[in-house]
């Protein structure tokens, strides 16, 4: 689900890529649908990589957490 202020759904993504892959300048697509030049390529990238699972939300949780506090710390502060 794609969050509140989002400017396209998968629906429109796809749509995006569609007209891009007739050849439709990129800048001319993102400027109609109301989006940034960076925001669509980024989005046809992810189709070119990904195929049609490239266009779906993804979680914003990052991969790895470097800073995180200690387990042990962790439990020590829930103990108490």
């Amino acid at each position: 689900m794609s969050h509140r202020n989002a400017r396209l759904t998968v629906h429109g993504r796809q749509l995006l890529v569609d007209r891009v892959l007739s050849g439709r300048p990129v800048a001319h697509v993102a400027a109609e649908m109301g989006i940034s030049r960076s925001t669509a390529h980024k989005w046809v990238r992810r189709w070119r990589a990904e195929g049609e699972s490239g266009l779906h939300d993804r979680s914003s949780r990052p991969h790895a957490t470097p800073h995180r506090t200690p387990a042990a710390t962790e439990a020590r502060v829930c103990r108490l």
